[in-house]
């Protein structure tokens, strides 16, 4: 894939989440492409945060609240004007959902709902980009990667709100998005998963984790180390959504679909590998296997990204390994106290926009 990411330019981007993970590289990226950006969000969840870390407050707009509050969210988009939304606002955490049952569902299906209606009511919409998840799929361990056609579902809490996102999505397109109706828009959704970079300091995230212990001086602590996950550093299905994004914008009912946004087949590592590697790559530190609970974990989960490939002409740039390097190289420079970490992180996103140039 070789995308014109001067297509953003002046364009009026609306991001609910931007204050989180993957929010705060999508906003800090939009706004280097000089994007107009306004995010929507509560404030940063974890402390640190890179929302902070990279000076996110005041470099965007912002407005501060939940997307549970429907009439504030509708009327951010209404004053704003987006003509492109990212929809990444959610209750991110597979563990958490265990404890908080009824939030992970109202933030991620109620607010999804809320985000969407909000962007009809503003009128300007012309492309919305609702992020689920991998695990948005029915997952019998069937060991093949999932396919966009394959049926939504999920194990735990979480997984099922994203199915169940899934579905919302594809009713309301067909309720209420249809060519001419009022205040139609193009709607698809991205489906990504196992998502690394610096910056994310959520709990009961392997990698994450394996920071926290490796600066504490502590062993790294894994469970299940035989299970597989397809390992993505978080610019591969950010580029991804931004070449969604644009399509949608230019020829929406072309790509008004679902869309799987995963790394190739070598970069699928077992949890222990990947732990090592991290490890490796950091210099110091050391790998023990320990559960901590019984809560259900897939034991297998990749993606098809044929369709991605085939229909928007995207596909992956980084190997699981170079992934992990890069975001190790991130907690490096940030935990030695010296980086300007909003140059740094500019610097890797300019890497990697330069390498997808010449792929």
């Amino acid at each position: 894939m070789s995308m014109d990411y001067s297509f953003y330019r002046g364009k009026r981007v609306f991001i609910t989440g931007h204050t989180g993970f993957k929010g705060s590289w999508l906003g800090l990226w939009l706004k280097a492409l000089a994007a107009e950006v306004t995010g929507y969000a509560l404030k940063p969840a974890t402390n640190p945060a890179l929302f902070n870390v990279l000076d996110l407050h005041g470099k965007l707009a912002n407005v501060y609240d939940t997307v549970l509050d429907s009439g504030r969210l509708a009327q951010a988009m209404r004053d704003f004007k987006p003509e492109i939304v990212f929809h990444l606002a959610a209750q991110p955490l597979v563990r958490l959902s265990y404890a908080e049952p009824a939030m992970t569902y109202e933030t991620n299906v109620i607010g999804s709902l809320n985000a969407l209606e909000a962007a009809r009511s503003a009128g300007s919409v012309k492309a919305f980009v609702c992020i689920t998840s991998d695990k948005c799929y029915e997952n019998n361990n069937a060991a093949r990667p999932f396919v966009e056609s394959d049926p939504m579902g999920g194990w735990d809490i979480y997984s099922s709100s994203k199915g169940c996102v899934e579905l919302l999505a594809a009713s309301y397109r067909r309720s209420f998005l249809q060519e001419n109706a009022p205040g139609a828009y193009a709607l698809a959704t991205a489906r990504a998963g196992n998502v690394i970079g610096g910056g994310d300091w959520s709990p009961d995230r392997l990698l994450p984790d394996c920071v926290r212990a490796i600066n504490a001086g502590l062993p790294v602590e894994i469970r299940n180390p035989e299970a597989t996950r397809p390992w993505q550093h978080v610019l591969e299905p950010l580029s991804g959504y931004l070449l969604l994004g644009k399509l949608l914008f230019e020829n929406g009912s072309r790509f008004a679909e679902g869309f799987n946004f995963g790394p190739d087949t070598t970069s699928v590592l077992k949890v222990a590998e990947m732990a090592a590697k991290v490890v490796e790559y950091y210099g110091r530190g050391e790998v023990v296997a320990h559960r901590r609970d019984d809560l259900h974990e897939d034991a297998m989960l990749s993606l098809d990204i044929a369709k991605a490939e085939k229909v928007l002409g995207w596909r992956p740039t980084l190997s699981g390994k170079e992934a992990i390097r890069r975001t190790v190289d991130w907690y490096k420079m940030f935990y030695a106290g010296e980086a300007d970490m909003a140059k740094f992180t500019l610097e890797q996103i300019n890497v990697f926009m330069w390498a997808d140039r010449g792929s």
